[in-house]
């Protein structure tokens, strides 16, 4: 009679350690997903803060590009504007010097 006692204690217990040991896995299981989740979020966060960082460099560059073509094409239309002026008053003197002539 006490063996049996104790057979059944002991599976009692053995039933017991498998019950707490399923917790502890299903626990375990639940905080590698939660930690999985977190991570992925910061991972998303990190993504976009580098896109927006090249976004930023990017623009950055596109508007020192903007403004180093604008001077050249300013400086492109006076220098065209100068040479045609400079034709002009030639042409005019010959213009005027064929109608005097």
């Amino acid at each position: 009679m006490e063996l049996i006692k104790k057979i059944k204690q002991a599976e009692a217990q053995a039933q017991q350690a498998i019950e707490q040991a399923k917790a502890r896995a299903a626990a375990q299981a639940e905080q590698g997903r939660q930690d999985r989740r977190r991570m992925q979020v910061e991972a998303e966060q990190q993504r976009k803060k580098a896109i927006e960082a090249a976004i930023s460099v990017a623009r950055s560059r596109a508007q020192t590009e903007v403004r180093k073509l604008e001077a050249q094409a300013q400086k492109q239309r006076r220098e065209l504007r100068d040479k045609a002026n400079g034709k002009m008053a030639t042409a005019t003197t010959k213009v005027i010097d064929y109608l005097r002539g």
